[in-house]
């Protein structure tokens, strides 16, 4: 909606703002009974040598009398300023639009302040078994932290710490159904395991899964949090794009072992997160099974599954190598009654800390350097 005149015959103008607000004090809403400038409805106001352009902001789009005020305008102007000034264009943005609510964005996890995707290219690397580690490391270092499994499909985080039986208690908020974490190790914990029984299979689509992700993360009683750790399915899918979302990711570690099979499915993994779309900052990888490590020979390395695989695909897409964890029986063992390797202080617990310190280090970093991410908006 604008209103266009003709150049006056100099071409030029020496009117200031200032003389324009005052100009426009004269000019009366005929309902609110009161001028224009007081009611706040003026907003920016441009002048050049082709003239002069202002807005107008009435609280309603569908303001009766916008045209009775737009005609004061015009002729208050050219009264107070002389009958060759130039109104070249009067634009009317309104407050609040018609049959639309200015709705404030919605807060997901306010009280978390970093969150952290770990992720794999391909299944059977242990990022599980890292994710739970690193989020015990954390946690006896102490910072508040939280273990999110959205493996949808196979959940084994309930497993790890030695919780298949746990079923979240639920309270009421306003109506909703607000889910209580497992709070284990210092850890708090959701996991879909804690909602179906241990041995049957999850057979969902794709937005069942998604759907029952978001619960997790917008139900959960998650509080305040230093660290939320989110481990993802194996490769890349739907649980991926929720999360992104769902929540601004501060950053994703990449978990491969040194197989050059399990590599190249990394390298994947690193370019899903560097999509301009996703655009979250890949914060480095992490080598499992990097070497066996007998517990009577602790100073013996075999490299099984090659030797340094991720320190060569970290220096080839230029993103840290965070840290290498060897394969030693207790890692399995612990895993496998609840006992998280972590917990001891031994070399492998010593791998995980270590893991721990960079992270940290590398959110540091991070968030000093880089804007915060943004939730993805897809249209």
């Amino acid at each position: 909606m604008f209103i266009i005149f003709s150049l006056n015959k100099n071409n030029t103008f020496m009117f200031s703002k200032a003389q324009i607000t005052d100009a426009l004090q004269k000019v009366i809403h005929p309902e609110k009974k009161k001028d224009i400038v007081s009611l706040g409805m003026i907003g920016e106001v441009i002048i050049d040598d082709t003239g002069i352009s202002l807005t107008i902001t009435p609280e309603k789009s569908n303001d009766p009398f916008i045209s009775s005020v737009k005609s004061g305008i015009v002729k208050v102007l050219k009264e107070e300023l002389g009958p060759d000034v130039m109104i070249k264009e009067i634009k009317v943005d309104p407050k609040i639009q018609v049959g639309k609510k200015k709705e404030k964005p919605r807060e997901v996890l306010p009280g978390v302040k970093n969150i952290i995707a770990v992720s794999s290219g391909k299944g059977g690397v242990g990022k599980s078994t890292v994710a739970v580690n690193l989020a015990i490391a954390l946690s006896s270092k102490g910072y508040e932290t939280g273990l999110l499994d959205a493996d949808i499909y196979g959940p084994s985080i309930p497993i790890m710490f030695g919780a298949e039986n746990y079923k979240p208690e639920v309270r009421k908020d306003n109506g909703n159904d607000i889910l209580i974490p497992l709070v284990k190790y210092g850890v708090k914990v959701l996991s879909i395991g804690f909602f179906v029984d241990p041995v049957d299979a999850v057979v969902w689509r794709g937005p069942m899964a998604s759907s029952f992700l978001k619960q997790l993360i917008t139900r959960g009683d998650w509080g305040n949090l230093d660290y939320l750790l989110v481990d993802l399915p194996p490769g890349t899918s739907d649980i991926h794009l929720t999360l992104v979302q769902e929540v601004p990711v501060t950053g994703a570690i990449v978990v491969s072992t040194p197989q050059a099979v399990a590599l190249a499915d990394a390298a994947k993994g690193v370019s899903m997160f560097r999509n301009e779309k996703i655009d979250v900052p890949v914060l480095g990888l992490v080598e499992n099974m990097s070497w066996f490590t007998p517990a009577e020979l602790p100073a013996n390395r075999y490299y099984i599954f090659g030797k340094d695989g991720c320190r060569s695909l970290a220096d080839k897409m230029e993103v840290p190598l965070l840290g290498q964890i060897p394969i030693v029986q207790g890692i399995c063992e612990g895993g496998d009654r609840g006992h998280p390797v972590a917990l001891d202080d031994n070399q492998a617990g010593a791998a995980f800390m270590d893991l721990a310190d960079e992270i940290v280090l590398r959110i540091e970093d991070r968030n000093r350097n880089m804007k915060p991410t943004e939730r993805l908006k897809i249209n």
